[in-house]
């Protein structure tokens, strides 16, 4: 689900889900979890689940995954077969995981992952990048609005992220592996990112359309979950960007710095439409399921991971500060990100929470896809979740939106894009895992390069 602040789909389903509520409260108390669980056992656990989205759930024909999945069965303008294709890159992140930590076998992963990239091959695509949305039995674009029907450069960055990390994970193994990564490298050649300057401005578009062209005229300017799409632009062995884009482009020639400060923490970075406190905290986590943001700076920004370990703090203190007096909210219970919400008439609909846009629902995926930067503040709520609040728990992990303020209101469904992270980050925390596969690859090295990134951590200079 594409989530640019001025682009955030509002969804609203409109449907109770009183009565899957009340059965899941009913079988609540058999699903707790002991307290005694250890801290590895926990990520163990809610990595394994999260992985299900994307292996027990995935689009049957195409193996991608699904735009949402819902426990409660409900799914609106019959929707089973829409593949998200940025949530599809998280879920290849994910899958990789499971194959890293033995959650399933790493023959069967290859196969899948294979089909995906034999569909993905044949899916339409605008110059070379895929729709925000795709049938998953056809490979057709769906189109996520009226003029939206024509490629999204957002939304292929952060599949082709995935991408390129299966590439190099499979890239010196068997026949099958070899073969593998090949159709990987020839899907990542085939994107012309240099295409969506308009014809050489100083900037990347999210989108064009073969029917509406350019109508759509959303610049790709930072800051917000988009910093990706200029790495890989860069990386590009084919259809590259230069390093003025970048700076004139996404980096605004320097205007989007600022040496505003929240609760004493620097932010560094303008965030789009959310200056005060940070925008939602998938900013600090999309771009950056490859990218590794530890020592790494370029020639406006420092260090990158600071940015945003500091922007998940300021979400964590707001919650705890709690200025609405929500009940649930504290030390345990914190994290505001785009995703599924409570409509004042209860119903299910969808928003960008954030200390500016808060209304009381908490969203899993904030916590715990911030434990590279937070992992205390993140492991206590992990625990919270599971050992106070399993009502909150699905059979593919924590469910999409919670509230505890709403009398334990929860909604039983899952999107992609947030479920699809939480695997990932926690690796990243623990091994550094897919960190160590983007970054080595040798094209990321050579466009970090090109856009004067330094990292201690690799020996980019």
């Amino acid at each position: 689900m594409k989530l640019g602040i001025v682009s955030i789909l509002a969804v609203s389903l409109m449907v109770s889900c009183k009565n899957a509520q009340v059965k899941k409260e009913e079988t609540a108390q058999n699903t707790m979890v002991n307290h005694t669980i250890t801290d590895e056992q926990l990520m163990d656990k809610v990595q394994k689940e999260a992985l299900k989205c994307f292996w027990d759930y995935a689009e049957p024909h195409s193996m991608l995954g699904r735009e949402r999945y819902h426990e409660d069965n409900i799914y609106p303008d019959n929707d089973k077969h829409v593949v998200t294709t940025g949530g599809s890159g998280f879920g290849l992140a994910t899958v990789l995981v499971g194959v890293e930590r033995g959650f399933v076998p790493r023959k069967e992963a290859v196969k899948r992952l294979t089909n995906m990239m034999d569909f993905l091959a044949k899916a339409d695509r605008h110059k070379g990048a895929w729709s925000h949305w795709i049938n998953g039995e056809t490979g057709k674009t769906v189109p996520f609005g009226k003029k939206d029907n024509g490629g999204d450069l957002v939304e292929t960055a952060f599949l082709t992220s995935g991408i390129l990390m299966v590439r190099e994970y499979f890239k010196n193994g068997n026949a099958e592996e070899k073969a593998l990564a090949k159709k990987c490298d020839d899907l990542w050649k085939g994107i012309q990112w240099n295409w969506y300057t308009k014809g050489g401005e100083k900037v990347l578009y999210w989108h064009w359309s073969p029917d509406y062209q350019w109508d759509m005229n959303f610049p790709l300017e930072g800051y917000n979950e988009c910093l990706i799409t200029y790495i890989l632009a860069a990386s590009s062995p084919t259809y590259s960007i230069d390093a003025e884009t970048y700076y004139k482009g996404w980096a605004r020639n320097g205007a989007y710095l600022t040496d505003k400060t929240k609760y004493g923490l620097p932010l560094y970075v303008k965030h789009n439409y959310a200056e005060e406190y940070g925008g939602p905290l998938f900013w600090s986590q999309y771009s950056y399921i490859g990218l590794d943001p530890t020592g790494l700076s370029d020639k406006l920004v420092k260090n990158y991971f600071d940015l945003n370990k500091n922007q998940v703090l300021i979400d964590y203190k707001y919650c705890v500060e709690n200025p609405k007096q929500w009940k649930g909210y504290g030390p345990n219970y914190w994290g505001l990100t785009a995703g599924y919400t409570r409509n004042e008439d209860g119903s299910t609909g969808y928003t960008a929470h954030m200390p500016t846009n808060d209304n009381g629902v908490i969203t899993p995926t904030a916590a715990l896809s911030s434990f590279p930067y937070t992992p205390k503040e993140s492991m206590d709520f992990l625990r919270f979740i599971y050992t106070q609040k399993p009502q909150f728990i699905g059979s593919a992990g924590p469910y999409d939106a919670t509230s505890i303020n709403y009398n334990n209101w929860f909604t039983p469904r899952y999107l992609a894009i947030d479920q699809g992270t939480i695997a990932p980050m926690i690796e990243n925390y623990r091994t550094g895992f897919l960190w160590k596969l983007f970054m080595n690859a040798p094209e990321i090295q050579q466009g970090l390069k090109k856009l004067s990134f330094q990292s201690t951590k690799y020996g980019i200079k």
